[in-house]
């Protein structure tokens, strides 16, 4: 049996660690701030996850909020009271399982030979753009700011005595502490308080298990397969050749994390492509920085819960934006890496475009297309 990787904890661990806040930080405020959620819980199942996952996996492979779930939930809560946190526990819980039976029979393996090279990039090259775009447009909004940060960010890029990712946390911070004076003190006044999450299975009932179910676990299922199983999967051992991942692999730890995080309070998570971009570009190679964040949010959840929307708040969404941008060309640079053939490249172009609007309707219609053209090629 081959030895397995250790993991690092150097400056550029560290550094990696932080390359996935884009992603992470507005969900987890919705969560809390709209959802009203409880943050200890939230954070404590995202902690212990990325601990576990680091320490298995031994690359920075990502533990990231379920997006179509955390839309869904954020803003019906927003509008209405029917989608409360007990139906996003729900759906943690039907994730769960879900994934753990797919993982466990194998199907999921049988589920991912049938999806064409070229759709899964597709799906990747969109979610790259998506995320370029979203960056663009945080960065819009303090675009004083976000510009020399970006020129930072690539000016620093290429080299490893700096990270870039320090310097641009620095800037915004800095930035927060003349703009927001007032929640700088807030925050300095703030005193630890031991937090522990509730047990929640117990408490759910079947009304949120129905919700969770059909508003919010069964629209995900497309797009975890083929972002947080399939694309991740291949994008990750084209990163990591020397520690590979397998389907099977993917769909077990997504189950065990969405049944771990239902039981304690937290949301809906899976693996992803986009994740991974962002903590390789910010200079992760290996499941140390997993563990570095996951410990930090970890201590967050169970001494300083109460304080965790004032904290993230100081984070100026420039700073964000810049991270989601440069995670976004880390994934799109990936994706033009072979040679196609003209079907192979119009299902990619389709994918790629529906994939920035909706990754489930992208992955379903470019499946579609990249069957009917294989069907048509080999009729000829």
């Amino acid at each position: 049996m081959r030895a397995r990787a250790p993991n690092r904890y150097d400056r550029l661990e560290w550094a990696g660690a932080f390359g996935d806040l884009g992603t992470l930080l507005p969900f987890v405020i919705a969560y809390i701030g709209v959802l009203k959620m409880d943050a200890s819980g939230v954070l404590l199942a995202f902690g212990a996850s990325m601990i576990v996952c680091g320490w298995w996996y031994r690359t920075p492979l990502p533990v990231q909020p379920m997006k179509a779930i955390g839309a869904a939930a954020t803003t019906q809560a927003a509008q209405t009271a029917v989608l409360t946190p007990g139906a996003v526990h729900a759906a943690g819980l039907v994730t769960g399982l879900v994934w753990l039976l797919l993982g466990g029979t194998g199907f999921v393996r049988w589920l991912a030979r049938r999806i064409g090279r070229p759709v899964t990039q597709g799906i990747v090259l969109g979610l790259a753009l998506a995320f370029m775009l979203q960056g663009a447009g945080l960065m819009a909004k303090d675009w004083w700011l976000a510009a020399p940060a970006l020129l930072l960010v690539l000016l620093l890029a290429r080299q490893q005595r700096v990270p870039a990712i320090f310097v641009l946390m620095t800037l915004g911070l800095a930035w927060s502490a003349v703009t927001q004076p007032e929640a700088w003190q807030a925050l300095v006044q703030v005193r630890p308080q031991w937090h522990w999450p509730q047990w929640v299975w117990p408490t759910l009932g079947w009304q949120e298990l129905v919700l969770g179910t059909v508003f919010l676990a069964l629209p995900q299922l497309p797009l975890t397969l083929g972002n947080a199983i399939v694309g991740v999967q291949q994008e990750h051992n084209r990163l990591f050749p020397d520690r590979p991942v397998s389907e099977r692999q993917l769909s077990l730890s997504t189950g065990a994390m969405n049944l771990l995080g239902s039981a304690i309070g937290g949301v809906p998570m899976c693996h992803g492509a986009g994740g991974l971009a962002g903590h390789v570009a910010f200079g992760a190679r290996s499941g140390g920085a997993l563990v570095i964040l996951g410990l930090l949010l970890t201590l967050l959840a169970l001494v300083f819960a109460h304080a965790v929307l004032g904290l993230f708040a100081l984070i100026p969404q420039a700073v964000l934006g810049t991270i989601l941008f440069m995670a976004g060309m880390q994934l799109a640079g990936g994706q033009f890496d072979q040679a196609r053939t003209a079907n192979d490249s119009t299902v990619l172009l389709l994918t790629a475009g529906l994939s920035m609007w909706n990754v489930a309707i992208g992955f379903v219609l470019g499946l579609a297309l990249h069957a009917w053209l294989s069907r048509r090629g080999q009729g000829r």
